[in-house]
């Protein structure tokens, strides 16, 4: 029994849910989201809830019920309140600023690093450490943040680089290790 697959999403005032065989579109304040879900699932809109339910007991289908039901819970939470990834800049010199739609970021390389903002996706600089990825679509968003942290990660030595916010650093003494005398 699938206890993520099982459980009915509520959609709020405001969001619009259409379901067209295994087509599904959310409209909200936030924006659009559509997306084809697998056919044998079966989706349901009954009383402002959304139900999924599933065909057999096979091991297939039950993941496909719990994996549709926290895609369509995703779009509806992404066009009512949006998601978000926050990103850390951490080093000597290094820094980000935002340039009309571009992220520009100086990151120990002898030329600046340019991201551009995608469809649906808004970046936020409020200071020159940190970056705020937002958007209404859960793996955009997360891509997107992935493709800006990938730039430069953080090394395990000194801990320069793009870091998530809660992201937590294994840090690795340097040659002067545990043994080393002077």
């Amino acid at each position: 029994m699938s206890r993520i697959g099982n459980a009915p999403i509520h959609v709020p005032s405001g969001v619009d849910v259409k379901i067209d065989g295994n087509h599904i579109t959310v409209k909200g304040p936030k924006g659009n989201l559509e997306r084809d879900f697998n056919s044998e699932m079966t989706v349901k809109l009954e009383d402002n809830t959304i139900t999924v339910q599933r065909p057999s007991e096979n091991k297939k289908h039950k993941s496909l019920h719990g994996l549709t039901r926290a895609l369509i819970f995703n779009m509806v939470e992404g066009v009512t309140n949006g998601f978000k990834k926050e990103l850390e800049v951490n080093g000597v010199g290094y820094r980000v600023q935002k340039q009309g739609k571009n992220l520009v970021m100086n990151l120990g390389f002898s030329h600046q690093v340019t991201v551009s903002e995608i469809d649906g996706i808004t970046i936020d600089v409020p200071n020159q450490n940190s970056i705020i990825i937002s958007g209404s679509d859960k793996q955009k968003v997360g891509q997107f943040a992935a493709d800006v942290r990938e730039k430069r990660p953080p090394e395990p030595y000194k801990g320069k680089g793009i870091k998530y916010v809660d992201e937590v650093i294994k840090r690795k003494e340097g040659k002067a290790g545990k043994g080393a005398k002077s």
